[in-house]
């Protein structure tokens, strides 16, 4: 029995510092022969390296399915045993991470709802003391980076040692081709602040639907993810939970398949030679547009005195929309894309006002 454990204990930690990582398994564990059937395609792809399924699903709106519960867990233990594959599971209560253990689950994740209340994932943290085990931490719902951050804190000062990160997007107001917007820059921020922390993508959850999961994927794999987290079902269209975003695990194969599978460097002098003179040229351009904006403000501050003199309020529409349409236009010309251009000039125009409001406070 002892040799089996550690043999196991070998297997998640080998699989933990795999790369690329590759967790897979149902939104939600339905039934006992469900669950164990996609276990064992999964393992029969040969490309999943971690079991996952969800035993308790926060949902929106009461009513809905929100998962089998504890008694999923030896289903879970049942499919571990027969394909040799580690098990992930959600946790988001006390009592949620002594069930999970009891049954041998052997990586925990916060998920996104828990993640967004410090309550809760302090609740999880302090389940957690005194054990041994991996924990991945979902962003929060919201695009809050300091929540996210506070999580991993909290889990840390628990004493967990290995922790990783969960990329699923974050809600965003109206339609967009996304079920969560992905807002990559916060994940890359987040990626900064923690260097050499496994961070995985959940293509799943940020699409909702299975056409877009292989583009999302590879986006992320080009901006040098660890893996990718990808809800698999034997029958997705008739799955309990999300079945829009679900995949067969023989699909699942063909998309790991087809990623390509970038690295971060390349032991090429060659290549590191040529990638510092172009880097060297981006810097002094940096330098020149941080000096062109030095300029621009102090222009601004210009504008704000000739305001504040004659009594004119700082926002001026006609003038702003005239710039934006001059800027679309150029940016066009320059191959920049539209929300690009919106976003820079919403970011310089809010610096030029906080300039002339500090000018008209004076």
């Amino acid at each position: 029995m002892q040799t089996l454990e550690a043999n196991m204990k070998e297997k998640v930690q080998a699989a933990w510092n795999k790369r690329p990582l590759v967790i897979s398994g149902p939104c939600s564990a339905e039934t006992e022969e469900q669950l164990v059937a996609t276990a064992q395609q999964l393992a029969a792809t040969g490309k999943v390296d971690i079991l996952r399924a969800g035993i308790w699903k926060p949902r929106t709106k009461p009513g809905m399915f929100e998962g089998i519960g504890a008694k999923g867990l030896p289903w879970l233990q049942k499919a571990k045993e027969l394909t040799g594959l580690p098990t992930a599971a959600e946790v988001a209560t006390a009592k949620q991470v002594e069930d999970a253990l009891t049954f041998d689950v052997d990586v925990l994740w916060i998920g996104a709802r828990t993640t967004v209340n410090p309550f809760s994932v302090q609740e999880v943290a302090d389940a957690l003391r005194g054990v041994d085990v991996p924990v991945l931490i979902k962003n929060p719902i919201n695009p809050d980076l300091e929540l996210w951050s506070g999580a991993v804190e909290r889990v840390a000062r628990a004493g967990i040692k290995q922790i990783g990160l969960i990329h699923r997007g974050f809600s965003s107001y109206g339609n967009t081709e996304y079920r969560n917007a992905p807002m990559w820059h916060l994940a890359i921020e987040m990626k900064r602040r923690n260097p050499g922390m496994l961070i995985v993508n959940d293509p799943s959850h940020i699409c909702g639907r299975r056409d877009i999961l292989q583009e999302t994927a590879q986006r992320a794999i080009d901006l040098d993810f660890d893996g990718v987290m990808i809800e698999s079902h034997i029958d997705p269209d008739k799955a309990w939970s999300d079945a829009k975003q679900q995949v067969t695990p023989e699909r699942l194969g063909e998309m790991i398949s087809s990623i390509i599978w970038r690295k971060e460097d390349v032991a090429s002098e060659e290549y590191h030679a040529a990638l510092e003179k172009l880097r060297q040229q981006i810097n002094h351009l940096d330098d020149e547009l941080m000096q062109i904006i030095g300029q621009r403000m102090k222009i601004a501050e210009s504008i704000g005195q000739y305001k504040k003199d004659n009594n004119i309020t700082i926002l001026q529409t006609n003038r702003w929309n005239e710039i934006l349409e001059r800027a679309y236009r150029e940016g066009e010309r320059k191959g920049l894309s539209k929300e690009f251009i919106t976003k820079y000039f919403d970011a310089v125009h809010m610096e030029s006002i906080n300039h002339q409001k500090k000018v008209l406070d004076s």
